[in-house]
């Protein structure tokens, strides 16, 4: 088994990236992408642990892009060394965030919870903060029983503390992934809330700009529409990812390191190193 898309506590994850890899090597997993969101603060870690239990690390990230419906991740599979212009990009994605959780805490704090920024980074030190974060404060102070629940009532899309957060350009995104010596991804792409009668199209359209590569397999998919996904990128010449999204059990409990739709494990032949090659060649043509 492989998984090229996990989170550590460097994002919103429940373990460190050092218990990451040592879970994947208890799970028997020949190779492993930690993906961060808009940071690749627990790359160094992650590597010397899988250097340490023998697996094949690939140093990722998942950027949030501006997108006009649904939501546009983009994961960088295989970065080598990070260049200034994806240092920048991950600055201001950080810039954005700290606004984006300020404009949330003037909210909360105008409907009578009293919390501050300075709460957050006590109690998620060394960490991105983002709306998962808020969730388990509000589960800690017993305003709901649940994340979800957090989310359901008070932080997801159209509820009462929700904001919009600005994200990075994608032709900027895919320049720096690039220059950092990794392979574009989109992820999950079934978060862009697209029609099967316009994806397609949205998906061409993006390989035409620099996305080599599509995540078919993802736990927030149905299995057929996974396969869907699948004989699109192919037929498109993109480079094939699964990966389970997996953020820890107390955060997403329906996620298995390892496993991606349908609980179906992710077999070797998805191994992004024995693949590279082919896909920078399809690249450059």
């Amino acid at each position: 088994m492989i998984d090229l898309h996990v989170h550590t506590t460097a994002s919103d994850g429940q373990y460190t990236p050092t218990e990451i890899i040592e879970k994947a090597k208890e799970k028997k997993l020949k190779a492993i992408a930690i993906t961060d969101h808009d940071t690749v603060a627990g790359l160094e870690e992650g590597q010397i642990a899988a250097d340490r239990c023998g697996i094949t690390f690939i140093r990722g990230v998942e950027l949030n892009i501006n997108a006009t419906k649904g939501e546009f991740h983009l994961l960088g599979l295989g970065l080598k060394a990070i260049s200034p212009s994806f240092q920048l990009i991950l600055e201001n994605l950080i810039k954005n965030r700290d606004i984006r959780n300020r404009q949330i805490i003037s909210k909360m704090n105008g409907d009578g919870v009293d919390i501050s920024i300075e709460d957050l980074y006590h109690d998620f030190p060394n960490t991105v903060i983002g709306r998962p974060h808020f969730a388990a404060e509000l589960v800690k102070r017993n305003i709901v029983k649940t994340r979800q629940q957090a989310f359901d009532r008070f932080l997801a899309k159209g509820r009462a503390w929700y904001c919009e957060r600005i994200g990075s350009n994608l032709d900027e995104a895919i320049v720096a992934i690039t220059e950092s010596g990794g392979v574009p991804v989109i992820a999950h792409p079934m978060s862009l809330y697209l029609s099967w009668g316009k994806l397609p199209e949205m998906i061409e359209k993006i390989h035409e700009q620099g996305i080599a590569g599509l995540e078919a397999y993802h736990p927030g998919a149905r299995v057929s529409e996974c396969e869907r996904l699948e004989g699109l990128g192919r037929k498109l010449g993109m480079f094939i990812t699964a990966g389970s999204d997996f953020h820890g059990e107390k955060v997403r409990a329906d996620r298995k390191l390892g496993h991606t739709c349908g609980g179906r494990k992710i077999d070797d032949k998805y191994y992004f190193e024995e693949l590279l090659p082919n896909i920078k060649k399809a690249t450059q043509q």
